[in-house]
């Protein structure tokens, strides 16, 4: 059913995500079920895996292919535990003023915690890049790398896991935006989000959080000389993410348990993290632009 608002002003019939045939799950087996999700982290972490390998054998690379195999173990424990920590920190709201995630033990099932009950949804992104920046300061810091051309030549691959996850989102009809009348808004099948037109701002993401910024990346990466000046790439994909993402929260759905902050602030939470990454990513930026070339010469690796 239409809202009587959009009804009477004439306006163009809305998408239902339900006739577009949709699953969350690619198949299932008895009570297995494959989940887009769980196949968006699988496949950002073998791309960013992938396309690390493959810059390493670049002339000036600052490390060998075996310090990508720590980092890739260390990055993906980084996203899953910073990831969890992130929302449940920011994202879980309690009357106590601590996270309902740390104290709510009524789940159902082997495992009652929240916090650790993952697969019922809640990672928060900028929790996930804090785990991953912890990763990567313990691996080069232990092999006595270099953090910033490090983070070069990882930053280019991650837009992929963010392309694949918002994509995700869409395909299981979660994280829909704001109520709109524009003519390609939908109705989400989500009881929460009622029988009332609404922006598809998981593509929104998809599309400046993922794609947009991915291309940039690549670009960047393979037909500039970006990836020797230390800091860049990474202070590109910091400024770019954050922006991407607080431009976009105009038109997501604020977490119900954190509307009032909007009403508050004029400002989302996603917002509020975001300000951070994006004053990061100048600093870093203008810091990269102020080193001088490090090239392809012996002392690259080392720089």
């Amino acid at each position: 059913m239409l809202n009587l608002a959009a009804a009477s002003s004439g306006a163009v019939d809305p998408v239902y995500w339900s006739d577009l045939g949709m699953s969350p799950y690619l198949f299932e087996i008895g009570s297995f079920q494959l989940r887009y999700y769980s196949l968006a982290y699988l496949i950002g972490v073998m791309f960013a895996y992938w396309h690390t390998s493959k810059a390493l054998k670049t002339p000036g690379a600052p490390m060998a292919q075996r310090h990508a195999d720590d980092l890739f173990f260390y990055c993906t424990l980084g996203v899953i535990l910073g990831g969890r920590l992130g929302y449940a920190a920011f994202y879980t709201g309690g009357d106590t003023g601590i996270p309902s995630a740390f104290t709510d033990f009524s789940g159902e099932g082997l495992i009652s915690w929240k916090l650790l009950r993952m697969w019922d949804g809640g990672m928060s992104f900028h929790g996930g890049l804090v785990g991953v920046v912890v990763a990567i300061l313990f691996v080069t810091l232990r092999n006595k790398l270099n953090f910033l051309r490090a983070c070069d030549y990882i930053a280019p691959s991650v837009p992929m896991g963010m392309l694949l996850g918002r994509l995700a989102n869409f395909n299981n009809g979660e994280l829909w935006g704001r109520v709109s009348d524009v003519p390609w808004a939908m109705v989400f099948p989500d009881p929460r989000a009622g029988e009332i037109a609404r922006h598809p701002s998981q593509l929104y993401q998809a599309g400046l959080e993922g794609l947009l910024l991915l291309v940039i990346l690549l670009l960047l990466f393979w037909k500039t000389r970006a990836r020797f000046r230390p800091g860049l790439l990474v202070g590109v994909f910091t400024i770019g993410m954050g922006c991407a993402r607080f431009f976009n929260e105009f038109f997501r759905e604020p977490d119900e348990q954190l509307a009032d902050l909007v009403v508050q602030t004029g400002l989302s939470m996603g917002q509020w993290l975001s300000v951070p990454l994006i004053l990061t990513g100048l600093i870093v930026v203008i810091y990269a632009m102020t080193r001088k070339d490090v090239g392809t010469g012996a002392g690259a690796r080392a720089a």
